[in-house]
């Protein structure tokens, strides 16, 4: 007779009963501060259930010990879905950033329809976690639904939820994508061919990915099979952070001193404190100081097309967090880092920098550097969270923010024109400068990558920054992460509800260009990836450009 543990009560439903699971944060502090705003929304959906003849079911409730309800880990959520009954109706109610392997896996086995519910919020973003949540899914060939809304109570909301109670599926309109042929007549164009010749470089030379300690931030939709890298010519050099570690402690203080006084000099504010705990010291930056010459080190000695640091977990617990050193290695200005040997490390050149060690973005994002610098452009790059949005004088606006790590030539004053403030304690107990200010207005264009099977998807559009009035920017700001970067924009041809029905992603990889060399830039991308065997989507008015 086996001997396995006792399976515990299973969980089921009556007729007319939906079950609904949350899933949030590794970090216990975030999750405390982030619960009460999923008791408010979990209110409202139960109201709108209950109007509309269902009754809410919670698998799991409040922890008194903890301080919240949230699954919190792949056990926890392993252990719930052990007990769900796999035929349930299922909502996956997002209300924060989550860690998307806490019930993926799980999901990825149940029977019964499963509708991922966000709320459209700039301080707690489930609409963050939700897109994250879904191009998890999508990735594992998962079916279900997505939804969002700012309330629980307008239409939109009420008549989509209608639908899914009704058919087990809710479908938006995605006709914003288009399939771009692998023989698109883009590909004869006098750009097309330039971005062919780029494609080819890469196949036939690689453009290695250098990332530290990947995955640990549970985006499955950012872990890319080694299958899917190795085909389009992008492979994968996967590091440890501990050898980061190590090779930051080689670093002399005189040098991390140069450093920081580089940027001192031109300009960039550090908002000191002397709390080490709560504020933002010179030895926290000293030691961002210290990781971005490391970094760039390994560059060289690995022979990286760009590098990545898994900047809230792994090292969260161990230093200053990654951030300054991300943008800033990302720059053209940077302070000139010696190798070893004493020579310069990319003198002139940004070294494209992989927030999170997502591979999704590490893809265009690698592509894109390649391709600018090819072409004679500025190659900055970075990646955003499609964190908010909203309207301003009858437009709607996103806010695309990630954790002050952005390049400084896509802040407005450049070096100049950043604040350093100390990382949020709730996420960051080792403190650490990000980059922080209003991102210029300009022309850009953007994509984000995922895969299905081992086949390499891309979407691929243009999209325009503005400069936002102070008091705007400011409120923005303020509903978000003040400390960080924040980019307001608008996406051409691409609609709020566009981009949140079909995107496979929390993150968007961007790159600003000159206006008049928007279309020989996206021609020359879409040929790029056509000819590394990427399957592109064209998003929104960008069409209009191929």
């Amino acid at each position: 007779m086996l001997n396995l543990p006792q399976a515990l009560a299973p969980i089921c439903v009556a007729d007319k009963e939906i079950l609904v699971v949350t899933n949030a944060d590794l970090r216990e502090s975030a999750n405390v501060a982030c619960w009460p705003t999923f008791e408010d929304y979990a209110q409202r959906l139960e109201t709108a259930l209950t109007a509309q003849g269902f009754k809410m079911k919670r698998a799991h409730e409040y922890d008194a010990a903890r301080g919240h309800g949230f699954i919190s880990s792949q056990k926890e959520g392993s252990e719930l879905f052990a007990r769900i009954d796999p035929e349930a109706p299922l909502i996956v109610l997002l209300t924060a950033w989550q860690y998307s392997h806490h019930i993926a896996p799980s999901l990825a086995k149940h029977k019964g329809p499963i509708l991922l519910l966000a709320n459209f919020d700039g301080t707690w973003p489930g609409l963050v976690g939700m897109l994250c949540m879904a191009g998890s899914l999508t990735s594992l060939g998962v079916d279900y639904s997505r939804l969002w809304s700012q309330s629980f109570e307008d239409e939109f909301f009420n008549s989509s939820l209608a639908s899914w109670l009704q058919d087990g599926k809710l479908s938006h309109d995605t006709s914003y994508l288009q399939d771009v042929s692998a023989n698109h007549a883009v590909l004869q164009t006098p750009a097309g061919q330039a971005g062919q010749q780029v494609g080819e470089y890469i196949l036939k030379n690689k453009a290695i990915l250098g990332l530290f300690d990947t995955f640990c931030m549970g985006m499955m939709n950012g872990y890319f099979p080694v299958k899917a890298l190795t085909d389009i010519g992008m492979p994968l050099e996967s590091l440890s952070q501990s050898a980061l570690l190590v090779e930051m402690e080689k670093v002399p203080q005189s040098l991390r001193e140069e450093c920081l006084k580089f940027y001192e000099d031109r300009g960039m504010t550090f908002q000191f404190g002397s709390d080490d705990a709560t504020e933002l010291t010179r030895e926290q930056v000293l030691e961002q100081c210290a990781m971005m010459i490391a970094m760039a080190r390994f560059t060289t000695r690995f022979g990286l097309s760009a590098v990545g640091v898994q900047y809230q977990q792994g090292l969260k617990d161990s230093c200053a967090a990654s951030d300054f050193a991300e943008g800033a290695i990302g720059s053209t200005v940077r302070f000139l880092i010696p190798d070893e040997d004493g020579s310069i490390i990319w003198e002139g050149k940004p070294i494209p920098c992989i927030n999170e060690v997502d591979m999704g973005t590490a893809i265009p994002q690698t592509m894109m550097w390649r391709l600018l610098d090819a072409m004679g452009l500025p190659a900055e790059t970075t990646l955003h969270d499609v964190r908010w949005g909203s309207e301003y004088e009858g437009t709607f606006y996103w806010d695309f923010e990630i954790s002050g790590s952005v390049p400084f030539e896509h802040l407005k004053g450049g070096v100049a024109g950043a604040t350093g403030y100390r990382q949020p304690a709730m996420y960051f107990p080792k403190g650490g400068s990000s980059i922080a200010g209003q991102c210029k207005a300009g022309a850009f264009f953007w994509a984000r990558a995922h895969y299905e099977g081992t086949q390499v998807i891309m979407h691929i559009g243009t999209g325009h920054a503005v400069e936002l009035p102070e008091d705007e920017f400011e409120r923005r700001r303020k509903a978000t992460t003040y400390e960080w970067p924040l980019m307001n924009c608008t996406l051409d041809g691409v609609g709020r509800d566009d981009l949140m029905a079909g995107h496979q992603s929390n993150h968007i990889t961007v790159a600003y260009v000159p206006e008049d060399k928007l279309r020989d830039v996206l021609q020359a991308f879409v040929a790029q990836a056509l000819t590394q065997g990427i399957n592109v989507k064209i998003a929104g008015s960008a069409k209009d450009m191929l």
